[in-house]
């Protein structure tokens, strides 16, 4: 009888052992799940919403309408300033509900009416930097250092959405999430200086990210190229979208 409290003790500090070894393996397993979700839906948040954004607008059978002159930017800029802290205005056009874009900067912006894309361009961004372009597209579109502005009939390369790790898409600026439903035809304007550049897409692509010849690419007329990474959230492929200058 005098061996069984020895015993007893070593039973029950082997089941405890064992009972915190699982907890431990529990807990960690559950912070691995919790963990993965947590960046799977930062992945995916910002697609997904802009998803059901377009969705919701061909829903409602909204529409999208470019400020295109300077006394109409002047008085929507007003009329945003007191009341539309969005940057557009909401009114009724032709049965439908409209939505005035103002350009982000006349000296520089691109507007794209159908996914109601906005924003401002930043210039001179060395693609070959990971650091000058990271930054640059926090804060909106960024045009590719050596490539052509508008007006001057060569080939304008602008990019965004595109970042250094699939996890970190979400930090990134978001106006070239919905750049896969462009078709041909579809309208893309320019504001470069004041001046009001428009653009109908001719086609579109899918590339391998090594795939860089398409940024230096010649062309005799002036030529527009949109890029953003490829599928939404991750950064395995390049979405390309071509488009040529329309007449003023």
């Amino acid at each position: 009888m005098k061996n069984a409290t020895p015993i007893h003790h070593h039973i029950k500090r082997a089941k405890q052992k064992e009972y915190l070894s699982l907890l431990f393996l529990r807990t960690l397993g559950n912070f691995l799940i919790i963990t993965s979700l947590f960046f799977i839906a930062r992945t995916l948040y910002e697609p997904i919403k802009q998803e059901a954004l377009f969705f919701i607008h061909q829903l409602s059978d909204k529409t999208f309408v470019v400020a295109t002159k300077e006394e109409e930017m002047q008085f929507f800029l007003q009329r945003r300033n007191g009341s539309d802290t969005k940057g557009s205005l909401s009114r009724e056009l032709n049965g439908k509900t409209a939505q005035v874009l103002v350009p982000e900067d006349p000296n520089f912006s691109i507007v794209i009416p159908k996914i109601g894309a906005n924003a401002r361009i930043i210039t001179g961004v060395d693609t070959a930097n990971e650091r000058a372009y990271s930054e640059a597209l926090k804060k909106g579109v960024a045009q590719a250092l050596g490539t052509a502005f508008p007006g001057e009939g060569g080939h304008v390369f602008l990019f965004a959405h595109s970042t250094d790790y699939w996890w970190n898409v979400s930090s990134y600026n978001a106006v070239f999430y919905l750049l896969g439903k462009l078709v041909t035809g579809d309208e893309i304007n320019i504001f470069f200086k004041g001046e009001r550049y428009v653009y109908h897409v001719v086609g579109s692509k899918v590339v391998d990210p090594s795939e860089v010849e398409y940024i230096t690419r010649k062309t005799n007329t002036e030529f527009l190229t949109l890029q953003t990474c490829w599928p939404l959230g991750t950064t395995f492929k390049r979405l390309l979208i071509f488009a040529t200058r329309v007449a003023n």
